[in-house]
């Protein structure tokens, strides 16, 4: 009985964005090794990765009362000029423990998400020339740590991206700061309406505008900034993180395009339109045209420039992160019909096609029509 209320907290806390039925119950069964790992990018570029403390002293904190600043980490990955050097740590043994924790999952260890291997390496030096890479940023899920979009991130940078993730502080259970202090989530003691996302998404959006602001301004904040193309900028984000991009892109002109993966958008494109790229990437059984989550229909009807609306059979809601990559390999069923393995392969090549059509401007057949090589995929609306 608690393994199997363990793997029904994985479901609904950790990747659902409804409650799951009890048809769907998955079942927790024997870890398959000791070493989760993700997959190997598939760029010819070896990644670095450096983490960045940032603090914005023009506003508060919008979770926590009487605060001064809003602070966040970031972590960016990048091509490197090699390999070598420290692996780069999924999550610390603490941030992992936290994050099992409150996700109510007892029968992992704690620090099992610690020891997951990744495939970047910390502080590697840059590579490439002065304003040549294009940007990209990523927004997590609410409660999910930036690094739950690692698997993403590092095959973006083997293919020549700048890729920056954004912990949002007090929306997940653990930040960890220079020093060790850790910010746990605030935001998970209160009342999750229409008028909490909307909060969620404008707060959101104010973190990458001033991430933008560090990564490409006069006052850089990572030591590989001027490999940055300040003018070839987009972003990607699951669940929350995903409508987040919309509200990003409607107060920012300087992002170009976004992806929203299998989130919930609330009517929160402007009334008057959205006109620049756009594609909604999700599941086909909560994402299809006419399907449960109707606010993608209301949404892409204000979309008016280049828009997909590209649907994954097979897919659960955490196939667009490492989520059901990790619970393949820690036994966990979490009632995909395609593996994690495979979800991740199509996470990443739909992600870099729309971000090389519309950041490299290299046409994209993929987005275009249906392809042998990606039967589960289905492109709804265009």
């Amino acid at each position: 009985m608690k393994l199997a209320c363990a793997a029904l907290a994985v479901t609904v806390g950790l990747l659902a964005p409804a409650p799951a039925r009890a048809a769907d119950t998955p079942q927790l069964a024997r870890p398959t090794g000791p070493h989760p790992e993700l997959v190997r990018p598939t760029g010819h570029q070896p990644v670095g990765t450096a983490a960045i403390h940032l603090t914005d002293t023009s506003r508060p904190d919008p979770w926590v009362p009487g605060s001064a600043a809003r602070e966040l980490m970031v972590t960016v990955w990048y091509p490197a000029a090699g390999p070598g050097g420290r692996r780069a740590r999924y999550m610390s043994p603490r941030e992992s423990e936290l994050y099992l924790a409150g996700k109510r999952i007892t029968d992992l260890p704690a620090d099992t998400l610690s020891r997951v291997r990744t495939y970047a390496y910390t502080d590697a030096r840059p590579a490439g020339r002065a304003h040549s890479l294009p940007l990209v940023v990523l927004s997590p899920g609410y409660t999910q740590p930036r690094g739950t979009l690692t698997g993403l991130a590092e095959d973006l940078a083997s293919h020549g991206y700048v890729v920056a993730g954004i912990d949002h502080t007090h929306e997940t259970y653990a930040v960890t700061f220079p020093g060790g202090r850790i910010a746990t989530c605030a935001a998970c003691e209160l009342t999750e309406d229409d008028a909490f996302f909307r909060k969620l998404y404008a707060g959101r959006a104010a973190d990458v505008s001033f991430v933008l602001d560090r990564l490409t301004g006069p006052k850089p904040a990572w030591r590989g900034s001027s490999l940055i193309d300040a003018s070839r900028i987009a972003m990607s984000g699951h669940s929350a993180g995903g409508a987040s991009a919309i509200a990003a892109m409607a107060g920012d002109p300087r992002i170009d395009a976004g992806i929203d993966m299998d989130g919930t958008t609330r009517g929160i494109v402007p009334s008057g339109g959205l006109s620049r790229p756009f594609l909604f990437l999700g599941t086909q059984a909560e994402h299809s045209p006419g399907g449960r989550d109707v606010s993608w229909d209301d949404d892409w009807k204000r979309l008016t420039g280049w828009r997909r609306w590209i649907v994954v059979a097979g897919a659960v809601h955490g196939s667009f992160t490492d989520l059901t990559l990790l619970a393949d390999q820690l036994g966990i069923d979490l009632g995909a019909t395609i593996t994690g393995t495979r979800s991740l392969e199509l996470t990443r090549r739909y992600n870099r096609a729309f971000f090389d059509r519309h950041l490299r401007h290299r046409p994209q057949p993929l987005l275009d029509r249906a392809s042998p090589r990606y039967p589960e995929v289905i492109i709804a609306a265009r």
